[in-house]
């Protein structure tokens, strides 16, 4: 007898108990199903590639674990965050808004008492389950450590030794702290865990920038990483002088400016990968020794992209596919075995996560929320789905270097994004399905000036609609209707 029909079988017997014990049917479904509500474990990486796994793509970053939880779960590939910066993404994970909603563009601004009422840690808390956070909290004010049944965040940055070197690394730690969390969760009640490391993030104030566990300093000892064809100065000639003094090219020359620099960097970018790719192999172990595993949804995504020397540019918060995209897994035992395994190519955004984990949770999405649920598409359904996607960076802008403020929109085949500060106005437009890369920028040609009038009349429409959105909202939101460009 194969595990669905136990659990098929078990479950009808649960439903015939409630029946005789009165209740009508619907009701005693709904009962038996809040009974057996799974876990969450809600896994965020920093600044990580959409590419940097090997079941992305990526031949020499090693990251067994992620990829057996992709073989084994949904590979979304074409995921984005809606502001690539890290308070920013945060707080869209949590609250599931965009940043011009929510408002948090300052690594000193908490979530007010409005919008934390909006989070999935506080909804799903009052929903019935046990919460727990580790890691990076990566918002400004108070930590909220009273709002968490487990908490062990930190502000900040962080520091991948704690205590000093040598000394344990924060990759090891935060997978101990996961597998405490887990192996001390009550019995009998559903608990969701915010895993939230600083890995592959910088240590911004160390001038060796990648720390990472001193264990994996001979892995791709041996390897020689091309760099990528964007990183050709053609590319970085290309761009406008605000962007070729801006804080991207400062940090360009702390981690790329020489193939030595260039090797040094990314290898370090790889071993924190690896080092926290061990961390979730030790929670997904936990999880399977505790009993957990075939009712715990597992969810692995990063809070945005970052350049590796494209463009003569690092960090991120630019509008091209290396800042914005991110990985993103999710597992769940859950779903009948032949639906897993797979890749979906739909659109999926950060302010997602927040409505997704609520609804995991069985705990009601207030109407203000903009993300979707992915629930659908996990379990190989096929619901009407955006076909568009609005960005938006604005930190940075006093900045010295400057940061420049950018908007975009982004279709499946076209990109237009627009530098909303610098005067003269600077756009650019990417024919995403035959230049991937983004290496053409075709603004104002006069064969893509349709195009381009209906994204520019996309992008105000989006600005106009996010700036009619209130946080006490009774209709759930809806995006703006998209033609299909």
């Amino acid at each position: 007898m194969n595990r669905l029909t136990r659990r098929e079988l078990l479950r009808s017997a649960c439903v015939g108990v409630a029946l005789a014990a009165g209740l009508p049917r619907a009701e005693a479904t709904r009962a038996t199903a809040k009974d057996k509500r799974p876990n969450i474990v809600f896994l965020l990486s920093d600044d990580q590639r959409w590419d940097s796994l090997g079941c992305t793509g990526n031949p020499i970053c090693q990251t067994p674990h992620l990829d057996a939880l992709a073989a084994d779960g949904i590979l979304f590939t074409n995921h984005f965050s809606t502001t690539p910066i890290c308070m920013t993404s945060r707080a869209s994970i949590f609250t599931g808004l965009h940043t011009r909603c929510h408002g948090i563009e300052d690594f000193s601004l908490p979530l007010s008492p409005a919008l934390w009422d909006l989070c999935y840690p506080a909804r799903i808390r009052a929903a019935g389950y046990h919460i727990g956070f580790i890691g990076k909290w990566g918002l400004g004010g108070e930590l909220p450590e009273a709002q968490f049944d487990y908490w062990k965040g930190f502000p900040a940055q962080g520091k991948y030794f704690p205590d000093g070197e040598p000394g344990p690394h924060l990759n090891s730690i935060m997978g101990d702290q996961a597998i405490e969390f887990i192996q001390s969760a009550p019995k009998g009640k559903p608990f969701c865990l915010s895993v939230s490391f600083k890995a592959p993030h910088v240590q911004d104030e160390d001038p060796r920038q990648y720390l990472y566990d001193p264990a994996l300093e001979n892995l791709y000892k041996d390897v020689t990483i091309p760099p990528p064809s964007q990183a050709h100065p053609y590319f970085y000639n290309r761009m406008p002088e605000f962007n070729r003094v801006s804080e991207g090219r400062k940090r360009w020359q702390l981690r790329f400016s020489s193939s030595e620099a260039y090797q040094r960097s990314v290898k370090g970018y790889y071993r924190l990968i690896t080092g926290m790719d061990l961390a979730v192999g030790r929670i997904m172990a936990a999880l399977e020794t505790n009993g957990m595993d075939q009712n715990t949804v597992v969810v692995f995504t990063s809070d945005q992209g970052v350049y590796n020397g494209e463009r003569g540019l690092a960090g991120k918060w630019l509008m091209h596919e290396e800042s914005i995209r991110a990985p993103l897994i999710i597992h769940d035992p859950r779903v009948r075995s032949r639906l897993r395994g797979r890749r979906c190519d739909a659109m999926t955004l950060n302010i997602d996560f927040s409505p997704t984990l609520l609804s995991f949770a069985d705990a009601p999405v207030p109407p203000p929320l903009q993300g979707r649920d992915l629930g659908p598409l996990v379990r190989g359904e096929h619901p009407c789905w955006r076909t568009e996607c609005f960005f938006e960076h604005h930190f940075g802008g006093s900045r010295t270097p400057v940061i420049p403020a950018s908007e975009a929109i982004r279709t499946r085949r076209w990109k237009y994004i627009r530098y909303v500060e610098p005067q003269p106005l600077y756009q650019e437009l990417y024919d995403l399905e035959n230049d991937p890369k983004e290496m053409r920028n075709h603004a104002c040609e006069a064969r893509h000036a349709a195009v381009q009038d209906a994204l520019t009349q996309r992008w105000q429409t989006w600005r106009d609609a996010l700036d009619t959105w209130r946080v006490d909202m009774t209709e759930p939101w809806k995006d703006p209707v998209a033609p299909e460009v």
